[in-house]
């Protein structure tokens, strides 16, 4: 059998780790608050974004893109991937 996957419009964000990174969306601002995601190597060229999930915890590089699902879960996504996956949706 195969399946295809539905059309669903999904929020993300490509991560720079620039301190500056002016496009964090607020539920990535509300995870990092509430200890949801969290970084290692901080103010560090090797700094990684930590997302917490129930099926442990998924590393994110720079770069990497970080997804927020249909029902509110986060997780990192390789670029090359995400580009074959998504395409931008024009807000209306």
């Amino acid at each position: 059998m195969k399946y295809q996957k539905k059309p669903v419009v999904i929020e993300a964000f490509k991560w720079t780790a620039d301190q500056e990174q002016s496009e964090d969306p607020e539920w990535i601002i509300k995870a990092i608050k509430n200890g949801t995601v969290t970084f290692i190597n901080k103010e560090t060229s090797d700094v990684k974004l930590v997302i917490k999930t129930l099926e442990g915890n998924h590393i994110a590089n720079r770069g990497d893109y970080i997804i927020q699902g249909v029902h509110g879960e986060l997780y990192p996504c390789k670029p090359d991937i995400f580009e074959e996956t998504y395409e931008k949706v024009e807000e209306k």
